[in-house]
């Protein structure tokens, strides 16, 4: 199963739907998102243009009330400020700002660990835990990113926004 994680989106509708077709396409099953999604419109935007279930965790800049997910129909699960789950045999941890996860217990115990908040792509292996933050799709500070999830395989990789719009075009 293919799972898209995305943060840091912060309104920037162009490149949510850049990224939200590309996933169509690549075929991703669930989303996860890490915060500063931003504001209700691009709540509603992500709803309307991602067919699967979708994850999100409270970020420092978030305006939207988490109770209007609930008119999502379940499709839509706001998890808190931190949160964690299983997915194709995945356990998954996931909080906007990276020191909630050291606040996270038996942190240990999961297979990924994600955070955003830092806009910054970056890997870091933990034991048997990967660590990753998929950048930012609002493109500010560093260029447009997000990270893909290949459960079955247990395979992670980030994608560059600017790589898969170059690839579209091929």
């Amino acid at each position: 199963m293919l799972v898209a994680i995305v943060a840091d989106i912060h309104d920037n509708l162009a490149n949510l739907e850049k990224c939200l077709a590309w996933l169509k396409q690549a075929g991703a099953e669930k989303l996860l998102c890490l915060g500063d999604l931003a504001n209700e419109e691009t709540l509603d935007f992500l709803a309307a243009n991602f067919g699967g279930e979708i994850f999100l965790v409270s970020g420092n800049a978030d305006t939207y009330d988490p109770d209007t997910t609930l008119s999502f129909g379940g499709r839509i699960k706001h998890l808190g400020e931190s949160g964690s789950l299983e997915i194709g045999g995945c356990r998954l941890a996931m909080v906007h700002e990276k020191w909630k996860l050291e606040k996270m217990k038996n942190l240990a115990e999961y297979d990924f660990a994600f955070y955003g908040h830092s806009h910054r792509p970056w890997l870091e292996k933990n034991g048997r835990l990967i660590i990753a933050n998929p950048g930012n799709l609002a493109g500010a500070f560093y260029s447009a990113s997000f990270a893909l999830l290949e459960t079955k395989e247990k395979q992670l990789s980030l994608k560059s926004l600017r790589e898969i719009q170059k690839t579209a075009l091929v």
